[in-house]
């Protein structure tokens, strides 16, 4: 892509690295409508209607464990409020367009959702677990008579890797299938690296996919304020305490969470996979840089820093885990909001791992509302972290799970999250599936 090098303070920025951390944003930083497990069910569901050339009489379903535990509790956009696998999937048969990938139902209005409830009383569905290890693993399979398709999804939302037609194959991308750390991207950059690149990216590079997040991320936050959703988590903050901007940049992020949660049908910009992450990631940040009177220059600047500081933190943890991503997004948003403040590798780093010492343990039970919450502690853990550093206090190596040098406290976070947390994991889709029967 590009043939120089980048020159920043007297430093030479190697153009791999630049480049890996824009084409990190590029690809990360991608429009969806509704949680993306949902939407990654459906997407599957009407691609298999697709292959199939006509709608199935009967479907058999079959994800993994996380896949569940995030699609069991959510709203489904554009059903009438419909939750769950079966949900998801019957929308996307009913009335996914598989080209727009993950906005598959943004073309569903209130004149056609009856369709929707009408395939799913009038079709067979089967639901089980899958057998692989793949963390996230979604198979479709859709069947008319003698005739069938299936589609399958591992690693990440968009990322089919078999799709066959009554015994034969017509996509099969087995080599990509990863059972651990499903990413997009090779993130081969460092906190020190992000900063480099935040401050010398120029702004053409960024400013499309940057200024959409700011765009879909703020109004579906401002819906979530304006109309109840869910648990009301946004509007309860301001109203219980206060609209100076702390309070403020947590309410936008959980506002955001209780629209996305509860059905809107407002597309969010995602890091790393989850819309909650993209907005718990750049809301705060927005609010800040309003409260400081930031110039556009510099909000778009921060925002490079906190979303790949949550890409940053989400790789050695993946895709999906008992680890709620919003403690990633929470620090980024720190991270973000401390460089708005003119810090830099030193202040930023400190910030991050303040934060990840104080919220790193709060579990992922699933997409739900109780998820506004969580993202509304990640956001004041990100900010505490920042004012710690502010005012000369910090967590030093010895400190738990803190070590010395945040890429190190930074490992450490991704094994007690892929790792240590594995059995709690499969605790809580133990306990998600039992309460279903």
């Amino acid at each position: 892509m590009y043939d120089y090098y980048i020159y920043f303070t007297e430093k030479i920025m190697d153009k791999r690295i630049y480049e890996n951390c824009l084409n990190a944003l590029k690809e990360e930083l991608l429009p969806a409508m509704g949680c993306t497990e949902p939407i990654a069910v459906a997407y599957a569901a009407a691609l298999a209607r697709d292959t199939l050339g006509m709608l199935p009489t009967t479907v058999e379903i079959a994800v993994s464990g996380n896949i569940l535990k995030n699609v069991k509790s959510v709203v489904v956009p554009n059903t009438g409020g419909l939750r769950g696998v079966v949900s998801a999937t019957a929308a996307g048969i009913a009335l996914g367009v598989a080209e727009n990938k993950l906005e598959v139902l943004a073309n569903v209005n209130d004149s056609c959702k009856d369709k929707i409830l009408n395939y799913l009383n009038a079709t067979q569905f089967t639901v089980s677990q899958s057998t692989s290890e793949c963390i996230f693993d979604i198979s479709i399979k859709a069947i008319n008579g003698e005739n069938y398709s299936l589609v399958r999804i591992t690693g990440h939302h968009t990322n089919i890797v078999r799709i066959e037609k009554n015994g034969k194959i017509i996509l099969n991308k087995v080599e990509d299938e990863k059972t651990e750390n499903e990413s997009v991207t090779e993130n081969i950059f460092s906190v020190s690296d992000i900063i480099d690149f935040a401050d010398c990216v120029k702004i053409e590079d960024i400013k499309s996919v940057i200024e959409r997040q700011i765009e879909y991320n703020w109004a579906i936050a401002q819906e979530g304020l304006k109309n109840d959703y869910g648990a009301n988590v946004g509007k309860i903050l301001l109203k219980s305490f206060g609209d100076n901007v702390h309070n403020r940049a947590k309410a936008m992020a959980a506002a955001g969470s209780d629209a996305r949660m509860n059905g809107c049908s407002m597309p969010v910009v995602i890091v790393s996979g989850s819309g909650n992450q993209g907005m718990t990631a750049s809301l705060p940040v927005i609010v800040y840089a309003k409260h400081l009177n930031a110039s556009n220059e510099q909000l778009l600047r921060a925002l490079v820093v906190s979303d790949l500081i949550t890409i940053h933190l989400k790789k050695g943890i993946g895709r999906l885990s008992a680890y709620c991503g919003a403690v990633s997004a929470g620090a980024g948003a720190g991270a973000g909001i401390c460089y708005l403040y003119g810090g830099k590798k030193k202040e930023v780093s400190h910030t991050i791992v303040n934060a990840l010492a104080i919220d790193s343990g709060i579990i992922c039970d699933g997409a739900k509302s109780s998820c506004a919450a969580k993202i509304a502690s990640a956001v004041e853990a990100g900010l505490l972290g920042m004012e710690m550093y502010k005012n000369g206090s910090q967590f030093y190596g010895g400190d738990g799970i803190v070590v010395k040098g945040v890429e190190n406290t930074i490992n450490n976070v991704g094994d007690l999250a892929r790792n240590g947390m594995r059995q709690t994991d499969e605790e809580i889709i133990r306990l998600m599936i039992k309460s279903l029967n």
